[in-house]
């Protein structure tokens, strides 16, 4: 995490950075879904597809940031 914040962008940080983002987005992912859909498709389904739309957006921003910020 001090690497982050020293300036120095190394492997483990962006496999950190990279795990951390996929397991907060599925779970926000599910939770979205449970709220925008849980009543017409059933909150089980709807976490479930949430679940797996979330990381769609989340990994490849969070590698996209990563990479710019390792190049500034």
């Amino acid at each position: 995490m001090l690497e982050l914040a020293d300036g120095r962008i190394t492997v483990l940080t962006v496999g950190l950075w990279t795990l951390l983002s996929l397991v907060l987005s599925i779970a926000a992912g599910a939770a979205a879904g449970v709220v925008l859909a849980g009543k017409d498709l059933g909150n089980s389904l709807a976490a479930l597809m949430g679940g797996m739309y979330g990381p769609v957006a989340a990994v490849p921003g969070i590698l996209a940031a990563l990479i710019v910020l390792a190049f500034i």
